[in-house]
Parts: structure tokens; sequence; C-alpha cells
């Protein structure tokens, strides 16, 4: 599929991987709405990109219906979603006190990661299907879902997050079978250690992330934002990568803790 010319929103796209992919989008042609909940870097990004921004809580379905609307009314085809939006979240199922998991920041991970990635994918699958068609082949577009090695290989602590990413990788072969029918392709990037402003600045900030590169096989560095974005451009314009999860994680494989 060629980027040029459509429409294509970015959940999460004002910071770390979102906005490497809007970045990364938008150098390809296409118009990019940010849907963040960061409104001052996020319209700052998309006025910079010649994009949109909508202040969006991705597990609200009334704020991402309007984020996908307007990626409808640039103008340009409504063709890709990129789903980039979570939190984190480190417990233990029970704690060395003997306290069990608290259930609302539970809720909430999955409420976020989980149900928001599906509130992107199917208000965005329902718009992209009522586009024409962009070939023989009968294709309208792609959406690309972010879980996470965690999601696969879960840690001591990473039970809610585990269970949200976990879900999303559940959800894309299903729904690259559903999306068949309208010609959406739909695949997951299932990221290991990459670079992003969470872990800070500074000197000591740097040695945690040369510890956290220590156990990856090669290249032994954090992989970057920018890595992803190619990779997720990678999935929507190839077309015949579809209900696939695809690790980026330089054949990191996760300890248990």
């Amino acid at each position: 599929m060629d980027l040029n010319g459509i429409s294509a929103l970015v959940s999460g796209g004002a910071s770390g991987l979102g906005e490497a992919t809007a970045r990364e989008l938008a150098s390809a042609g296409a118009t990019v709405v940010i849907a963040d909940l960061n409104a001052e870097r996020g319209e700052a990004i998309a006025k910079e990109l010649g994009g949109v921004f909508v202040a969006t809580d991705v597990s609200d379905e009334d704020q991402v219906k309007a984020a996908v609307q307007a990626a409808v009314d640039t103008g340009a085809p409504f063709r890709v979603a990129v789903s980039c939006a979570g939190i984190g979240w480190a417990t233990r199922t029970v704690d060395k006190s003997g306290n069990p998991h608290d259930l609302a920041s539970y809720q909430k991970v999955i409420q976020v990661n989980l149900i928001g990635t599906f509130n992107v994918l199917r208000l965005s699958a329902a718009e992209i299907a009522k586009t024409e068609p962009l070939n023989e082949d009968g294709e309208r577009g792609s959406i690309v879902n972010t879980a996470s090695l965690a999601g696969i290989e879960g840690q001591i602590g990473q039970i809610a997050y585990s269970s949200s990413k976990g879900g999303v990788i559940g959800m894309t072969l299903p729904a690259a079978r559903d999306l068949a029918a309208v010609g959406i392709t739909v695949n997951t990037i299932a990221p290991g250690i990459l670079e992003t402003p969470i872990y800070g600045e500074g000197e000591a900030s740097e040695q945690f992330k040369q510890r956290l590169a220590a156990p990856v096989p090669f290249p032994k560095r954090l992989g970057t934002a920018a890595e992803f974005a190619k990779l997720a451009r990678t999935l929507l314009e190839v077309s015949y990568v579809n209900g696939e999860v695809v690790r980026i994680d330089g054949a990191l494989r996760m300890p248990p803790k």
C-alpha cells in the first residue's frame, strides 16, 4: 500500500514509539492524526508534521470516535491506524507482605492497553471499510497494534501488563480474519526493550539502560523508536504480511526478572 496521500491515525503519537511512527508516516506522505492525552506536545508535533491533534483517552469510546472522524475529515482517504498508546504497571500477584494485587490498577491497565487498542481497531476499521479498494485484491487499508514481549514472556510483577499485551496478541489473528472481508490487514508488533523517554536522562539513566541491554544477544543495545516506526511502516506497506505478531527485540528472551 502506498502511504502517500492517505490519512493515518496514531494513538499515543505525542511521544516515544507513537511519535516516531507519526513522523515516519508523515515522511511517507500521509496526513497524520495524533490521538494522545498530551495536548501541548501533541499539538506541537501535529503542527510540525502538517497533521491534526485530537485529545484522546483511548479507553473512551466517544473520544476515539472523534479521533477517527478527524482522520476522515482530513479529506485524504483514511486507510491506516497504528495503536501505540499504553501504560505500564508492576506489582506481584501477591506481594512479599501477603497482600493481593490491587484490582483497580489491574483493571486500569486492561482498560487502557487492551480495551483502548480494541477501541481504536474496531472504530478505525469501520471507517476504513468505507473507502474504495486500492487494487484488484480489494485492499482498503491496514492496522498495526503494539503489544510487548511481556505478552509472551511476562516477568515477575508484570501480570497486569502482560495480561493486557497478551490480549493484544490474541486479537491479532481473529481481527485479521474478520477484516479480510473488507480488505484490511492487521498485524501486531511485540517490542523488546526499546529506548523511550520513560527511562529518563543522565548518568544514572544511562547506566540503567546499559544493564537492560546486557542480556540482548545482538545488537547489544536498546532498540530505537525509529526502528519500531520503520517496522510499522513495512507492515503497513507489505500487504501479504497479515495476522502476524512480529518481535523486535535483538533475539532477547525475557528472564523471570
